[in-house]
This record gives C-alpha cells, structure tokens and sequence, in this order.
C-alpha cells in the first residue's frame, strides 16, 4: 500500500485537497517538499495555501506517508553532526568561547547594549564566512537581513581589506534585504530557500530579529500574537540551518527589567520562546576603548564563559 501511494503522490499537486493553484502557493511559502508539508500545522498550512483546516489535515496525512518521520538511533545524530563546521569570529578567545567559531545547523544570538558591538560581529563573520575552510570559513556565501537600516557595505569593504580579500568580490557574495516589518521579515526567510541553493549561503544574519517584532506589536495585548509569530520565524531559520547546513547569527535587543534590584537588570527582548530556541546565547557588554566582553549565557554542550575582543577599525580581533 504505501509503494502505491509514493507512485501515487508523485507531485505537491497529487496530494488530497491540493490543486495547481495551491501547490504554487505552497512552494513559494517554502513548502516545496513533502517532508515541510508532513511537518507543518494544520493552521499554518491552511492559512498559507488559502485552503480549509479539514484539506491542509488531509495534505499533511498523505504526505506523511511519504517520508520517514520518526526516530533516528544516537549514533545516527552523532555522524550528521559530523558535518557541523565553524566560522571563525576574527578572535582566538571568542573563537575558544564558542568551542570553535560561530556553528553550523544551530543558531548564534548576541544581545546587548546600544553600540555594543552586535552588528560589527555580524559583519566580521559576513566576511570570513567567504573564506576557505582552512583559514576559518566555508567558502560560502551570506544571507543579511536588515531590520534596523545598520548595515553599512562600506565596513564590509574595510573589513575585507583587512583580511587581504577582494571587497568587491565579498559584497558579491553578500545578498541583503531589508524588512520593513515583521510580516515581511518572516516573508523574507520563507522564501530565501532559491537564493541558499543558488548561491551557496552558508550564513544567514538577521540584524536585528525582533526590532520589528518589538515596534509591530505594542502593549501586553499583542504580547501572545507577536510571540506566536516570533515563534514560529525562529523555527523557520532553524529548520533552514539543519536543512543547508549553514550558521545562523541573530542580534537581539535588550531592555532593563525594573524587577532586577541587585546586579545587571539588561534583559534581553523574546521572552521565553528565544532563550529556548536559540542554540548559543551570547551576552556582549562594552569595556575600556574598543573592548569588548562577551558572556556565553547558554549552551547545550558549551560551559559559562566569558571573552574578550576587540572591535577595531580593522574588525573583530583579540
């Protein structure tokens, strides 16, 4: 039986309660392939494709039995993350923090401060990613998005020169988008799936994620929709970091919690969904001239820690 159904659902088109029209729709939200719609929500599916609830339950049932889902053997995870490789951040103690550089199939937040030096890593790692393996890349290309109009192709130029590279051949490399809000923000890495396979990214910055999350949805009232959206965007990049085997560095803003009496009250914005969904969470503060600490807050597999670097005109450096 279930050799006749992969014969029979042989396209998105075939599956129950899913035409041309929807299938179209479907690949251009990213649900190119039954193994997306086999792990998609009824909701989302319904409301992506303009469908009923009952058909996108019926599309996802049947592209169930086309793929495996269910579980994988310990030693199975453990040659995947085989393939996990690191970009290196420009500092060997920031490098040693992260057990290594910035990885892959995970997701890397840094909050902080104003001026704190978030975005002069992003645009660091922007540039050594287009390195080969052996000086700290992966020879790849970088997805940016700008949510806060902050990046600058002239620092990336000064950054590249640095490093002994071409900068025009690394602004090349680098496709930016700005959101304009957070509807389009979520549209943006929905669809970069094209651009990932055609160009080689192995690096996606989002600078900031919840700038526009935080100015779209104002008040305790919008608190549950934005952080349902929220939610579900940091799931997006994570399945995009697994499935392309590329890093994901996120900026994040910070606030200060009124509560907090003793000690640094600076929080970081998210809440709950956030802390849980980002893989390495990073705490950067400024220190004397043009130092930087940074503190890693949580790892699955990495100690407390902190480092310093430096932000020079020259870019990140020890």
């Amino acid at each position: 039986m279930a050799d006749e159904k992969k014969k029979y659902y042989r396209d998105l088109e075939d599956l129950p309660g899913v035409g041309e029209v929807t299938a179209e729709k479907l690949r251009a939200a990213g649900y190119g392939e039954f193994s997306a719609i086999a792990a998609a929500e009824p909701h989302d599916l319904a409301e992506t494709a303009g469908m009923g609830v009952e058909s996108a339950k019926k599309a996802i049932a049947a592209a169930k039995t086309m793929v495996e889902i269910g579980f994988e053997t310990a030693d199975e995870v453990y040659e995947k993350r085989k393939n996990i490789a690191k970009i290196t951040t420009g500092s060997k103690a920031f490098d040693e923090l992260l057990g290594g550089g910035v990885e892959t199939m995970a997701i890397t937040e840094m909050y902080g401060k104003f001026s704190s030096g978030k975005t002069q890593v992003g645009f660091q790692l922007a540039v050594n990613v287009q390195k080969s393996v052996e000086e700290g890349g992966l020879d790849g290309g970088v997805l940016f998005v700008d949510s806060e109009c902050t990046f600058r192709p002239e620092r990336i130029v000064q950054v590249a020169e640095a490093q002994g590279l071409d900068p025009t051949e690394v602004l090349r490399k680098i496709h930016v988008a700005r959101a304009e809000n957070s509807d389009h923000q979520i549209i943006l890495i929905e669809k970069a799936e094209e651009v990932i396979q055609k160009n080689n990214i192995r690096l996606i910055v989002v600078d900031s994620l919840t700038s526009q999350f935080r100015a779209d949805y104002l008040g305790r009232g919008a608190l549950g929709e934005r952080q349902q959206k929220l939610n579900k965007h940091v799931h997006m990049l994570q399945k995009m970091a697994e499935k392309y085997n590329l890093a994901v560095y996120v900026t994040n803003q910070v606030m200060d919690n009124p509560g907090i009496l003793f000690g640094d009250p600076t929080t970081p914005i998210g809440g709950h969904v956030l802390a849980h969904m980002s893989t390495y969470r990073l705490y950067v503060r400024k220190s004397k001239d043009d130092k930087r600490i940074a503190r890693l807050v949580d790892s699955p597999n990495l100690p407390e820690g902190e480092a310093v670097f430096r932000v020079t005109p020259k870019g990140i450096g020890d």
